[in-house]
């Protein structure tokens, strides 16, 4: 990754400045800094947790668990705050996070789980490479969740051959660039011939089933988790059908009369396609810090985030709030990202052409 010529030229002038005054001053005051404990740097601090949505939206409630929960699990208890920063699913955030911006340790995030996804196909205004990004976790591995299309019963669709149709009319809600909605409208309308339009820019999950209630879209690509949350009515009610879940190897406990996508794909190249573009629901809702953090505060973060994993209170609260979590560490994001880096040229290729189409 290069650096602008901007960037290179204060580099030098900052480089050469600290050798004439002194510099050997300003690394032993770092040095001080760095070696103030972790503890010490928490303790009776507020910390920022970044969400690129709005407020309501499935990764605003993941973050805000988090925020409850996790600073009594790291040295100090630092009180944390979420902060709403709506963008394009974060790839602003985790380009700034990239370059080290906010990396004293009192800042961290989520971003969209496709994000480093579209970094492995290099997708435009990615400036970042994910596996060298300070992952702290992930609040779910996609245990015990699914990605579903619903769609509204009055519309008279019962299986995805009825969206085949030409002469079906409907509209799909999805968000920005590197929303999941967005991507798995494009993945599936490709995989399986579907006729739909899809109607992008809603800020999170949330609005678009508002725009659902009010009968803007006919449908939309959610979470099972989120459905449960913010949907639990229309379920309930069999206002909205359920047509194909991703994410899953096998049909989730609570849709059993719902095919998997893998089920329905059965040509070797367009299975090697689908697991590539599956692979983030493995991230579901990544915690990331700023590249450059001090190690023993990210080590804090990191084992903080896992030790909050396991505590009654915070699965409680998840439990009452019926928000699946199955959180993994930031060594297995990493992971994670890692197998998917290892995709087919093919498979990446296709999927850069269908994002590209959004």
């Amino acid at each position: 990754m290069r650096l602008s010529a901007g960037l290179t030229r204060r580099a030098v002038m900052l480089g050469a400045a600290g050798a004439a005054s002194g510099l050997g001053a300003l690394t032993g005051t770092a040095r001080t800094a760095t070696a103030q404990s972790a503890e010490a740097f928490y303790a009776g601090r507020t910390m920022s947790l970044i969400v690129p949505f709005g407020p309501g939206a499935y990764y605003d409630i993941g973050a805000r668990l988090v925020a409850r929960h996790l600073g009594e699990h790291i040295p100090g208890k630092p009180r944390i705050i979420v902060e709403n920063q709506p963008t394009a699913g974060g790839i602003g955030l985790a380009n700034r996070f990239a370059f080290g911006a906010q990396n004293d340790g009192s800042v961290i995030g989520v971003v969209q789980r496709a994000v480093p996804q579209y970094a492995l196909i290099n997708y435009q205004s990615i400036k970042f490479d994910p596996l060298k990004l300070a992952w702290i976790g992930s609040v779910s591995a996609y245990a015990n969740d699914a990605y579903v299309l619903l769609i509204n019963t009055k519309r008279g669709i019962k299986t995805l051959a009825d969206l085949r149709n030409p002469d079906v009319k409907i509209k799909l809600g999805s968000g920005r660039a590197g929303s999941a909605n967005l991507i798995f409208a494009l993945v599936a309308k490709n995989l399986f011939n579907l006729n739909y339009e899809i109607v992008r820019g809603y800020e999170g999950t949330a609005p678009i089933f508002l725009a659902l209630r009010r009968g803007e879209v006919d449908g939309l690509f959610a979470d099972w988790s989120a459905i449960k949350v913010a949907a639990a009515d229309l379920w309930r009610d069999k206002a909205v059908t359920a047509l194909v879940q991703f994410g899953r190897k096998a049909r989730h406990p609570d849709l059993p009369d719902v095919p998997t996508a893998r089920e329905l794909v059965h040509d070797p190249a367009e299975r090697q396609f689908l697991s590539f573009a599956e692979l983030p629901f493995f991230i579901a809702l990544p915690v990331l810090a700023p590249s450059g953090v001090p190690p023993e505060r990210l080590a804090a973060l990191q084992s903080g985030f896992m030790a909050m994993a396991k505590d009654a209170a915070f699965l409680g609260d998840a439990d009452k709030m019926k928000y699946a979590v199955d959180p993994i560490s930031g060594d297995a994001v990493r992971e994670q990202i890692a197998d998917a880096a290892k995709a087919p040229a093919d498979a990446l290729k296709k999927f850069k052409n269908i994002i590209a189409t959004s």
